[in-house]
């Protein structure tokens, strides 16, 4: 019981110490783009890309039906909570089958690997690609999604998209072991459990990314009622036209 308890407070201790300081969130807006509420612009908002799991003792997602079928609900609840705060109207996506299913899932993992291309390449100064590279004060936002999104469900009926994406991988006991294993003996930084979160406005006629929060290391427990509210709040923040605040 002793040993068991030391490791315990070992885990702490080493999440304490590893635990960044400060969030990797950052948002950013195509330059001359401007959404001010009440502008009588419609915002399609399709439901949000959720995925749920654990992260194995070698780094491996294992996906967890459960989870994520309870993240995904909660996540839906508190987005449906807060879209009336969005600043414009909002219009919810239709239903999506067959051909139409498949072309919005395959939009949502291409808005996903575009806003980790962002995070990488342009959030990051010292990993820009040579096209991306500006002054830091010149700061050009420029990615698409294609004119492809025009065909998606709803897409006729709206102005804007507002894509969300959200992947959470929760350290497993035999992960949390290695990370104070890996701290204590080699004093190698093993990162315990992963939480990824996406959202992006996009212009319907073009497919360009307008704006984008991204963030891969996200609060909230989505399993959870409070920690989904604060998720979205968090996703949602700097939003143009919204009053939406990150939850305290």
């Amino acid at each position: 019981m002793g040993i068991l308890r030391a490791i315990a407070f070992a885990i702490g201790s080493v999440v304490l110490a590893v635990a960044p300081v400060a969030a990797q969130e950052r948002s950013a807006l195509k330059q001359g783009f401007e959404l001010p509420a009440n502008s009588g612009k419609r915002i399609l908002v399709f439901r949000p890309s959720v995925s749920v799991g654990a992260q194995s003792t070698g780094g491996m997602f294992e996906p967890n039906g459960d989870w994520t079928e309870k993240a995904s609900r909660n996540l839906q609840v508190s987005l449906e909570r807060l879209q009336s705060r969005l600043g414009n109207t909002v219009v919810l996506a239709p239903e999506a089958y067959g051909e139409d299913a498949q072309r919005l899932q395959e939009h949502m993992a291409l808005f996903a690997a575009v806003s980790q291309a962002v995070i990488e390449y342009q959030f990051f100064v010292g990993n820009r690609l040579p096209t991306k590279k500006r002054d830091n004060k010149n700061d050009v936002f420029d990615w698409s999604l294609g004119a492809g999104v025009a065909t998606l469900p709803g897409a006729q009926d709206a102005d804007y998209a507002l894509f969300l994406y959200n992947r959470d991988a929760y350290g497993s006991t035999g992960r949390k072991i290695l990370q104070v294993l890996a701290l204590l003996g080699p004093g190698i930084a093993v990162k315990s459990g992963e939480h990824a979160g996406y959202a992006g406005l996009v212009d319907l006629k073009t497919g360009d990314l307008l704006w984008l929060n991204a963030d891969g290391a996200m609060g909230g427990d989505v399993r959870e009622e409070d920690g989904s509210e604060k998720r979205v709040r968090q996703l949602l923040d700097d939003f143009p036209g919204s009053d939406i605040k990150p939850a305290k």
